[in-house]
């Protein structure tokens, strides 16, 4: 069993930066794959960035590339998504979550393991 904590949400004015992070403990004897789903009122979770176990590959969501990075520190068992140039449409609680699937993936039903979320708000 896989436990994730987000944090790092809070309010920013567009154009502003945020850096949320996402603690997971137990299940360490394996190795999952992790990423960043996001969901805004009354719209469905969708994806907005992951990344394998290891870091080699990183994946985004068209309206997020190039403004958001997914980092992991495997020796903390922390994954980050550093979010800058932010717009009011990134407003959304953001969930972390994990994956043993042997890729990643950008539908939250091949996810195993969540978190609780962490509201971010962008104001214009």
């Amino acid at each position: 069993q896989v436990h994730l904590v987000e944090s790092g949400g809070g309010l920013v004015q567009a154009g502003g930066s945020l850096r949320l992070s996402c603690a997971a403990s137990g299940g360490t004897d394996r190795r999952y794959h992790m990423a960043w789903f996001r969901q805004a009122p009354g719209k469905e979770r969708e994806f907005a960035a992951g990344i394998t176990w290891l870091g080699g590959s990183t994946y985004y969501a068209d309206s997020v590339k190039g403004r958001f990075t997914i980092s992991t520190d495997n020796a903390k068992n922390t994954l980050f998504l550093q979010m800058n140039r932010l717009k009011p449409e990134d407003t959304a609680v953001y969930y972390c979550a994990a994956s043993r699937s042997i890729m990643v993936h950008t539908t939250a039903g091949m996810y195993d393991y969540w978190g609780q979320g962490t509201q971010v708000t962008v104001s214009s």
